[in-house]
């Protein structure tokens, strides 16, 4: 005899229903997550530029390299532009947090960066002025920056940074070192701040390195230990081709265990070729 299957309990009905449509919400959310990584991912690729000044004498390259989980990426930018009386200006930096908000924070930080440039004395007063600019906004987040200005007439490269990871330096008489000038809080924290300005004049040629922390600082070892493999890096390859170079210190990341974005610009300088 052929026995009848007992109907479904209202409550396995309404675990069935109550299945689906939890399954439809995360195919949901799971598609909104991916539409605003996509949408960081071209914020950021957008808001990089295409190219970067340099001058006889003086070859510049950067590179950048996404995160490798979620949302984390938009957080890290750079920059490098002509400034009205024939310096060049580089900056680099890192917006805290992740995700769209971030990507379009660095967008505001670049474009005033930019705005305010060209009517400041020195990298100081950029700093200075971008960090009241973007408190005026009120977005809310803050963001680590160092900003150079480079003189093709004199050779001298001035430099301030706001709470940003120290750049890296080597010169090819064998002289190299982390830069640890005094710097000033993170932009968009404490209105009026101050950032000390550092000179020096490029008399040897050598690299000049600046990164983010996602370069150097990971699960696999400390930002010291980075630093460390950076500076033995440019040690050995000071004045080379800086695209080989920033793409040799970005392979460090690699070794950082890093889930960070990360960005280097590498400046390379030839004494010889000196202007005056």
């Amino acid at each position: 005899m052929l026995r009848r299957r007992p109907p479904r309990s209202a409550s396995a009905d309404d675990l069935l229903t109550t299945l689906g449509r939890l399954t439809a919400e995360a195919r949901e959310g799971a598609e909104r997550q991916q539409a605003r990584v996509e949408l960081a991912e071209v914020l950021q690729r957008e808001m990089l530029p295409a190219t970067l000044p340099e001058v006889p004498g003086l070859r510049v390259a950067a590179t950048y390299a996404p995160a490798r989980h979620g949302l984390d990426i938009g957080g890290d930018w750079y920059d490098g532009f002509p400034l009205p009386d024939g310096s060049l200006a580089f900056c680099i930096g890192d917006v805290q947090g992740h995700d769209v908000e971030a990507a379009a924070f660095m967008g505001q930080i670049r474009i005033g960066l930019r705005a305010v440039a060209p009517h400041a004395a020195d990298p100081g007063e950029v700093l200075s002025r971008a960090n009241d600019l973007l408190l005026s906004v009120a977005v809310g987040l803050f963001a680590t920056c160092t900003f150079l200005r480079f003189d093709p007439a004199t050779w001298e490269l001035t430099s301030a940074r706001a709470g940003h990871v120290p750049a890296i330096w080597a010169t090819t008489d064998g002289r190299h070192g982390v830069v640890e000038d005094e710097g000033g809080l993170p932009l968009g924290i404490v209105p009026g701040e101050s950032y000390p300005v550092t000179r020096r004049r490029l008399t040897t040629a050598g690299s000049f390195v600046l990164l983010t922390d996602g370069v150097v600082e990971g699960p696999s070892f400390a930002i010291e230990e980075g630093l460390a493999q950076v500076t033995r890096l440019v040690a050995d390859r000071a004045g080379e081709d800086p695209a080989e170079v920033a793409a040799e210190v970005m392979n460090i990341a690699e070794c950082t265990g890093h889930t960070d974005d990360a960005a280097v610009i590498v400046l390379s300088f030839d004494a010889a070729d000196r202007a005056g």
